[in-house]
């Protein structure tokens, strides 16, 4: 709930907060069709259980898997309706798709397969701040699709000599907004860092041909990566 928010009274999941500033790790082309390969078999193994018990949900499946792994350490035996549902959505198999999968994951990261969820969670966050240090030098490694750079090439320096002593208010004297994305994305820390707080469109209008649609995408990752925050009313502050 720390990094969540409500609408109306329920809770909701903020995207950018959570998800949107997510690590994910570099794989190499193998590693990308090997967990692929297992992923499409996790699915086609939950279909095929579901087609034969129409009955069975995936929920079930999933609550009597938890249960399995924590009787590991109880030493409790899976019984009653749970045992149905084990022999029904095979749970064992379950088990050892996801068991195959964690490992895979680890391995793409580079770390050990046995970890805890506590170093897992410790070792996230460490990569997060990595991943935003390195993002504020304008290396960029996940965005939107069609601007992914996994290698983590840099872009090249932006030359604002000169432009320092103009009057952003003047509108002959706006800068261009920027091609590049890591240019973009450093063009508006910058407008947002002057304005203290803005809406997408009052940073928009910081620019020639800058367009809100192109900065609210670009303040959420700031705001993902915690060099930004939402306020009231749809803005944002640095």
């Amino acid at each position: 709930m720390k990094s969540g928010g409500t609408l109306e009274d329920r809770p909701r999941y903020n995207k950018s907060v959570t998800f949107g500033s997510f690590p994910f790790p570099t794989l190499t082309e193998q590693q990308k069709i090997h967990l692929r390969a297992l992923c499409e078999e996790l699915d086609a193994f939950r279909k095929a259980q579901q087609a034969a018990h129409p009955k069975l949900t995936l929920t079930q499946m999933y609550n009597v898997l938890e249960k399995l792994r924590a009787n590991d350490r109880t030493g409790e035996r899976v019984e009653g309706r749970d045992r149905e549902i084990y022999d029904q959505g095979l749970i064992g198999f379950l088990r050892d798709i996801h068991d195959r999968i964690d490992a895979a994951v680890a391995e793409a990261y580079g770390w050990p397969a046995d970890l805890s969820d506590d170093d897992i969670l410790h070792r996230l966050v460490n990569l997060n701040r990595a991943r935003a240090a390195e993002e504020a030098q304008g290396i960029v490694r996940w965005l939107r699709p069609e601007y992914q750079n996994p290698a983590g090439h840099a872009a090249e320096a932006r030359d604002t000599q000169g432009a320092m002593d103009l009057d952003p208010r003047d509108t002959a004297a706006k800068p261009a907004f920027p091609q590049s994305l890591p240019d973009q994305i450093a063009a508006v820390r910058e407008a947002l860092s002057d304005l203290g707080e803005a809406t997408p469109e009052q940073v928009a209008r910081q620019f020639k041909r800058g367009r809100a649609t192109t900065v609210q995408p670009l303040l959420q990752s700031l705001t993902a990566l915690g060099q930004a925050r939402i306020v009231e009313g749809g803005r944002f502050a640095k």
